[in-house]
């Protein structure tokens, strides 16, 4: 590998490792074929084993440097980048490298290369920062604001995001990857070499992340020559277990369980619930045959593209084989049922360039369950008329939220256990009424009585968000403006998305008269659970007359401004969960409503 003055090193011996400065220090070489897989391009770039020299001077410049503050996506690069995962790169891709890329798969230096990796800022970080060819700058961990590498800027340019879009994901607007492109990724590009200060910081499962240098460290100390890897972003069951014994047997290798905890698709299962499902898996494997490490990779679900990708990085990371699923790192379908990838276009992608890659591709086979002889086979082994049996993902998902027995010959009890832990059945999650309407219409009645109603039956803590209590509590500093009445929204959004997530009900009743408003209320919500918005259709006609406290004369008056209904619009719900109107029924009625609607979904089920 490079080490000090960035000469390659003749192979030799063993890995070294050594502190210096704060920052392992790897050099790793390879004396012989026993070894694990070379590296893509021949030589591991471990940035931090390479600049670990200078890393007193690298620390102290980069605090005279002005900083770009990494997003999420780009520290998962970053890290990937320095520790040599996505060798042969030493940087973020100039856009001769993007383009090359983009266009066939290769960097300019003829190494394959299937995914673009490119630093985006703005117009206004570009002038505020100075970047331009030969600056330097600080990258920055936006979550602790360590400094963790200095690029040196070889250029500054605008990509061509539709071809992108098209070439790399295959050009439907709702792949989430073109998505991102478009609507979260900056307009230009910053590419150039990286210098590494520091490895990033992290807080969760430290001794199973290894680095490709530490992985293949561990496997040249167990001896490892051959090693199948196997890619996921999902808890794995028997049918996994079963698959990937079977693929390591077959080859006379061990197994490297690499699951992705870095950025996956959007809905996927949380990577520390994933993580103690492979704690949990991994005694079932014959004695030694396994190994778990942590990958912290932002996925782009890019199909074929990203399977040779993945098929890199496993490379780097020592592998000699690599298990390619059905519709591998596909993001599933589009709004139209439509698949983005046909179901074997990424085998066919790799295997295409399984020379060229180094890495034996091992396809994947549905392993299907054979009750009579209680064996899993792959598929196409599976004669005509035997029986057999199956759980999809929607059964086992159903199966989890209902509380409903999951056999053992799916999944091994420990690891429902965990799943169990972290996906309880919908009688235990938490949940949020959001009660809109206008001042005086009943919402406030109808939340009190909703409280006592719940506290009553018990099984959960229950929040009262009431609209007076949040703005004396929480948004006291705000008006009634558009914005203002958004943002208070948004934090009360932000309280019941807390709290649901931590298995309350949560009972918010503001007045929200923006649909707007309202919409984004229900996605923070509903990433943590079940959202209900219900609409206190009460007329404003009823709310005025029946107003004792007279505010809505103060309104008309003039003495108030900016209220809702007299001066302010209300958008009425076009599609609200449920609707009640307390002119024509009575609060005992619409609480009973509202508790049909929770017990309708599960909420309720063993109260």
């Amino acid at each position: 590998m490079l080490v000090g003055n960035g000469a390659a090193e003749t192979p030799s011996s063993n890995p070294r490792i050594t502190p210096s400065s704060g920052v392992v220090s790897i050099s790793l070489v390879y004396k012989d074929s026993k070894m694990a897989n070379p590296p893509h391009g021949g030589v591991l770039k471990d940035l931090l084993a390479r600049d670990a020299s200078k890393h007193k001077e690298l620390e102290q410049e980069a605090e005279r440097l002005p900083a770009i503050v990494l997003t999420e996506r780009q520290l998962c690069d970053l890290e990937l980048i320095i520790s040599g995962g996505f060798s042969p790169l030493e940087g973020f891709m100039n856009e001769k490298d993007y383009n090359e890329v983009v266009e066939n798969l290769r960097l300019t230096d003829g190494n394959l290369f299937s995914m673009p990796i490119c630093l985006d800022v703005s117009q206004t970080a570009i002038n505020e920062l100075g970047l331009k060819p030969g600056a330097r700058a600080t990258l920055r961990d936006f979550r602790d604001d360590r400094n963790l590498a200095i690029i040196t800027v070889d250029d500054v340019y605008k990509p061509n995001k539709p071809k992108e879009a098209k070439e790399v994901f295959g050009g439907d607007e709702e792949h989430p990857a073109i998505k991102y492109l478009h609507k979260t990724a900056q307009e230009y590009y910053v590419g150039g070499k990286v210098e590494a200060i520091s490895r990033l910081n992290h807080y969760d499962y430290v001794a199973l992340r290894y680095t490709p240098a530490e992985l293949r460290t561990h496997f040249d100390k167990l001896g490892w020559s051959r090693v199948v890897a196997f890619q996921t972003r999902n808890p794995m069951h028997r049918a996994h277990r079963e698959l990937t014994v079977r693929a390591a047997r077959s080859r006379q290798a061990n197994v490297l369980i690499h699951p992705v905890v870095g950025l996956t698709k959007p809905g996927d299962i949380d990577h520390f619930t994933r993580v103690r499902v492979y704690q949990a898996l991994l005694p079932r494997y014959p004695n030694g045959m396994a190994v778990l490490g942590l990958l912290p990779l932002a996925m782009r679900m890019g199909g074929p593209r990203e399977a040779i990708w993945h098929a890199i990085i496993r490379k780097n990371h020592g592998a000699t084989h690599f298990i390619v699923g059905r519709d591998h790192a596909g993001p599933g379908k589009n709004s139209k049922g439509v698949d983005f990838y046909g179901p074997y276009d990424a085998q066919y992608a790799v295997e295409k360039y399984r020379t060229e890659l180094g890495i034996e591709v091992v396809p994947f086979q549905q392993m299907i369950y054979l009750p009579d002889s209680d064996e899993y086979k792959p598929d196409d082994e599976v004669t005509d008329g035997v029986r057999t049996l199956n759980i999809s993902g929607t059964e086992l998902r159903s199966r989890l939220r209902t509380g409903k027995d999951i056999p053992e010959w799916f999944s091994y009890p420990e690891v429902v256990r965990v799943l169990r832990e972290s996906h309880p059945p919908k009688y235990q999650q938490g949940f949020t009424v959001f009660l809109t309407g206008y001042h005086n219409s009943g919402k406030e009645a109808v939340a009190r009585a909703l409280d006592v109603t719940l506290n009553q039956q018990g099984g959960r803590s229950v929040s009262l968000l009431l609209g007076e209590t949040v703005r004396s509590e929480l948004s006291s500093e705000l008006g009634f403006s558009h914005a203002d009445r958004s943002t208070n929204i948004q934090r009360i959004a932000f309280v019941a998305a807390e709290l649901t997530k931590a298995g309350a009900a949560v009972i918010a009743a503001p007045i929200a008269p923006f649909h707007n408003s309202r919409q984004a209320a229900r996605e923070t919500v509903s990433q943590y659970g079940s959202f209900y918005l219900v609409h206190i259709a009460t007329s404003l006609q009823y709310s005025e007359k029946t107003d004792k406290k007279g505010v809505y004369t103060k309104a008309r008056n003039g003495e108030i401004k900016g209220f809702t209904g007299v001066d302010d619009p209300y958008e009425v719900p076009e599609k609200p969960d449920l609707k009640v109107d307390l002119e024509t029924t009575t609060v005992r009625s619409a609480v009973h409503q509202i508790v049909l609607l929770l017990e309708s979904d599960g909420l309720l089920e063993r109260l």
